[in-house]
Formats: structure tokens, sequence, C-alpha cells
């Protein structure tokens, strides 16, 4: 599959909610692109948002890039070379992610979709995620006025011999497993608390959590609570498993630790991150990885004491000088 030229390709322009056909063709596309880099392409929030449609809180704007018949997969007839997608706030600001097949890359693919994006929408109030510090979309990022605004670091950490502490439970406070159909509420409320300062986790609704425990990956024995003797939850690690990509084996993650403010201060999210690397462990993961903003240094000096150490980076671009 040596494409022609994309600059002359059509660009499919869908305003809400995708239909079947291009999710699949989106999944597909996401999945070639996994096995390649052993990244996800876009985040986990937008693909629930991709499949959901558009909502209260926020609109959707997808831009899908084929390739002619001509240019494409014989077998299958025509291919996603690429897509863009927009998920805009009510008060105008979004964020912008590109997905670009392996098959496809180094021809102009992205650029294509951007410039698109420029003529139907505009890039008012727009930042745009690069998962993996990529060249290109640094490029291409400055072509377009863009630098970097925020560095989400990707660390990871290599279980087999790891001489891990004991969590170190503070008195009173132990830990179980979510259970589905009874812990959901209770979870969220957690969650806002832990998170108010965070609002793209803060944020998260039922609806948010639904589409995660729909997952294949879902598994509620490694969605670790802990409870005081009230039976009041006080924080949290919900672990997560890759399935192994092609030649890039199965790894865990340390999906996200939250710890309400009351609990704060009583190495309460210590001793649940190292629950979790163990649940993680002991399932026979031999590496697990996290997310942590770059200058959160409390956050990355504990995972440095941990064992982990920066493997990648997500970048975040907005406008130079915005």
């Amino acid at each position: 599959m040596t494409p022609a030229h994309p600059q002359k390709w059509p660009v499919h322009v869908v305003r809400g909610g995708a239909d079947q056909q291009l999710l699949k063709d989106c999944r597909d596309l996401l999945a070639a692109a996994e096995e390649s880099d052993g990244n996800p392409s876009i985040s986990e929030q937008t693909l629930v948002t991709m499949r959901a449609g558009d909502s209260a809180e926020h609109t959707l704007l997808t831009l899908a890039l084929y390739a002619p018949d001509e240019d494409s997969d014989p077998v299958t007839g025509q291919d996603l070379a690429g897509f863009a997608v927009v998920v805009e706030e009510q008060d105008g600001t979004g964020i912008l992610e590109i997905a670009v097949h392996p098959s496809y890359r180094n021809q102009g693919v992205a650029d294509r979709l951007v410039g698109a994006l420029k003529e139907v929408r505009g890039f008012d109030g727009l930042k745009a995620w690069s998962h993996g510090n990529h060249e290109a979309a640094a490029d291409l990022a400055a072509r377009y006025g863009y630098a970097p605004v925020r560095e989400l670091w990707k660390m990871r950490m290599t279980t087999a011999g790891a001489d891990l502490p004991d969590a170190g439970l503070p008195n009173g406070v132990a830990i179980r497993a979510f259970v589905p159909g009874k812990d959901e509420e209770a979870w969220l409320a957690a969650n806002r608390a832990a998170f108010a300062h965070h609002p793209e986790q803060g944020g998260l609704t039922r609806a948010d959590l639904d589409a995660r425990m729909a997952e294949d990956w879902f598994d509620p024995s490694g969605f670790l609570l802990a409870e005081d003797r009230d039976g009041r939850l006080l924080g949290y690690h919900w672990t997560k498993v890759h399935p192994r990509h092609g030649e890039h084996p199965a790894i865990g993650e340390v999906y996200v630790v939250g710890v309400t403010p009351e609990a704060q201060g009583m190495g309460l999210g210590k001793a649940l991150t190292i629950a979790g690397i163990k649940h993680l462990r002991d399932a026979g993961l031999n590496g697990v990885m996290l997310y942590v903003d770059a200058d959160n240094a409390p956050a990355v000096a504990l995972y440095r004491r941990l064992g982990f150490t920066r493997w990648d980076m997500d970048v975040m671009y907005g406008p130079a000088g915005g």
C-alpha cells in the first residue's frame, strides 16, 4: 500500500456520534497502530466519547481520511489512512487527537487532516495531544503555531525481583475489591473529591464509569478500595492490564490512584500504589507502567523511589505564547 497524494483525497467530516462502520475502521486502525508502537494513539476517554456521541457536556467532530480504492488494500477495498477527532466543551475549548495507520505514515496524512480541520472548524480554543514524543507531531504543531504546554510522563518498572516495601496501611483501614452493582456511586463521589483540582479525572460520570466497566480489560479484582471501619471509602487504586500487542508483551498499569481529602497525610496513596503493583505482579505481569504529569514533583519522586523510570511521554500542544 503506497499512497499517492493524500492532499488530494477527500476528508469525510462527521459531527456528533460516528456510525458503526467508522467506529470499526477507527478501532482497526488503532489496533494496528498500537501493535506497531506499543502505545495507544488516542486517549481512552476520547474513545469513550466517540462511541457515545454528543452530550450535554461536549460535542464531537471527527474527520476521516480514506485512501482511494486504487491506493488501498486490495482485499478490503478501502483503508482508513488516518482520522482526527475533536472533543469540544460547552465553553468552546476542545482537545484534538490524531491517529495515522502505520502503512500511511510519513505521507502527509496528518497534515491533510489538520488542514481540513482548519477549514471546517478552525483552531480557536483547541489544544492537541501527541501520544508519544514524536518528532513529526512536533514539526506539524510548529507549522501551525503550536508549542508544548504540558508533558505527561509514562514511567515503568520491572516487577520481577522488585523489592517492594510493605503496604503499611493506616490503622483501621482495609483494602477490598470493587463490587460491581454496589460501589459505583461511592467511587464516583470519592473520585470527584480526590480529583476536584483535576477536571479530566474528577469529572468522570456514571456513563464514563459504566463504559470502562464494559471494556474487555475491566477486572474488579484489580480495582482496590480502601475503607475505614465504618465502611467509608477513603481511597482507591484502579489497575489495568494491557494485553500483548505483536512483539510488545502484556503490561500492567497503575491506572489511577485517588485519596479523598479527609484521608490525605495518612500515607494511604503510597500504600494503595504498592498494593496495586503487588496485585499486578501476583497476576503474572513482569512490567507495570503509569502516567504522571512531569511537573508533579512529589508523585514523580514517589514513583522513582518505588523503582519506576521514565519510559516515554505524551505531549500536549497549545498556541505558542497563548
